[in-house]
């Protein structure tokens, strides 16, 4: 598994709200296809409403997140 940082925002009813995650994967596909379910899961928004602007590896040592860390064996 390889440790990606992805950013971009969802529509809020009020106004965009930005977001920043570290996540566990095997290629930026199943990245984007978790960051989307997990956006939408946890702030009840649809797929079309949840913008991603970009997606990159991170090393491992750049890692923060605990959960990751673990997930790619660092």
């Amino acid at each position: 598994m390889k440790a990606f940082l992805v950013s971009g925002s969802f529509a809020d009813p009020r106004k965009e709200q930005p977001f920043t995650m570290e996540m566990a994967a095997e290629d930026e596909a199943a990245v984007r296809e978790k960051a989307i379910s997990t956006i939408g899961s946890r702030h009840k928004m649809k797929r079309w409403q949840i913008k991603i602007d970009k997606i990159e590896e991170i090393s491992a040592d750049k890692v923060e997140s605990h959960l990751v860390k673990y997930q790619i064996g660092a």
